[in-house]
């Protein structure tokens, strides 16, 4: 036996390793060296033989302190088995339900039961204005929903009968099926497949639901939205989702809501952006303005000498936040100083004179100018 292994360093874990971290480092390589992962590879299928032999003695309390205190020779001379050891009748229906449904795209498999069972979420969206986000909204939603059928009120079954115990499973809603594998016999618990994991089989369904036990109805759903919310959020709505099973709470609607784009405002967090043109005159001269907000215009005083893409902060004009609508984000405006395109005669004659001005210029006196005529044509 000195050539095996030593379990811990097998699994990868350590001497102190718990059931939870036991399970999960064997999960993850049976996984890896199954054989229906790796078909024809000999040390892939010896790797998860080694594994599936680690586990099976350190995930028994018993054997594993039989090997913390003795090692491999515990289980010298054992019974069949990998490595002399005994493997049959060892449950790991879940760990390879995880697997097997892993390996071939069933996703992981749950034990069912047939005790109440919620609901599952139902999903739904509207769309609102820039403006509905910030002060909040009340919509009404359409939507079909599963309502318990009123005539057999859930059963499934048709008036005057009864859903029957499941003969399969004796109404347990899960069966248990032994199967050979490459080492040893292996108990694999698994959903009832003639109840559902419900426990119950209907006979005689009832003819307005088909058995099901649910009737689809178109039903108008109240939603309201808060003051603050963006787009990509959702709302949740209690038990206004599918039906629960036996007995259990209905599931939840999840409203995602979508805020159409603003064509001035832009959002980020719960503060608002804007651009606002002003002329040259009232960049350089100063004046009054209008901006506007979310809850209106409101007057702002350019200052005199104001330079392009300025920004201007009016605290509290932003989007309220979801918990307090109170308490608000601001809102920034850049001023943007506008060149005009188009010019009359008289205006350029007058920005060219205005230019001048800046740059020390001064044109010459008309009778100046007649004078120099005067004594030119003299000579």
């Amino acid at each position: 036996m000195a050539d095996k292994r030593d379990y811990y360093e097998v699994l990868g874990v350590s001497k102190s390793a718990t059931d939870d971290e036991l399970k999960k480092a064997y999960r993850k390589l049976a996984k890896k060296y199954h054989p229906d992962a790796n078909p024809g590879d000999k040390e892939a299928e010896a790797k998860f033989k080694e594994a599936s032999e680690a586990y099976a003695v350190l995930s028994d309390q018993d054997k594993r302190r039989q090997y913390d205190q003795f090692g491999h020779a515990a289980f010298e001379g054992g019974a069949g088995g990998a490595g002399g050891f005994d493997f049959t009748n060892m449950d790991m229906g879940d760990i390879f339900g995880d697997i097997f449904g892993d390996l071939f795209g069933g996703g992981r498999s749950r034990r069912s039961s047939n005790g109440p069972m919620n609901g599952a979420n139902v999903r739904a969206a509207v769309r609102i204005t820039f403006e509905e986000a910030v002060s909040g909204v009340d919509k009404e939603l359409e939507l079909n929903l599963k309502e318990e059928c009123t005539t057999c009120h859930g059963t499934g079954a048709k008036p005057g009968t009864h859903p029957e115990t499941c003969s399969k499973c004796g109404g347990k809603g899960q069966v248990v099926y032994t199967q050979q594998s490459l080492f040893g016999m292996v108990r694999n618990v698994q959903t009832c497949p003639d109840c559902h994991g419900t426990g119950k089989v209907v006979k005689e369904k009832c003819s307005d639901c088909y058995g099901t036990g649910y009737v689809t109805k178109r039903k108008k759903i109240a939603v309201s939205i808060p003051a603050g919310i963006d787009s990509g959020q959702s709302i949740r709505i209690r038990e206004k989702g599918e039906p629960g099973i036996n007995g259990g709470e209905r599931g939840d609607l999840l409203v995602e809501v979508t805020v159409s784009r603003h064509p001035i405002f832009q959002r980020q967090d719960y503060d608002i952006y804007s651009t606002v043109p002003i002329s040259f005159a009232q960049a350089a001269l100063g004046a009054d303005i209008r901006i506007n907000t979310v809850d209106g215009d409101v007057i702002y005083t350019v200052k005199a000498g104001t330079q392009t893409d300025t920004k201007v902060r009016l605290r509290g004009k932003g989007v309220p936040t979801l918990r307090n609508r109170q308490v608000r984000g601001d809102h920034y405006v850049t001023l943007v100083v506008q060149v005009p395109t188009k010019l009359t005669s008289e205006q350029k004659e007058l920005l060219q004179k205005f230019d001048d001005a800046m740059n020390g210029k001064s044109e010459e006196p008309e009778h100046e100018k007649e004078k120099g005529k005067k004594k030119f044509f003299g000579k």
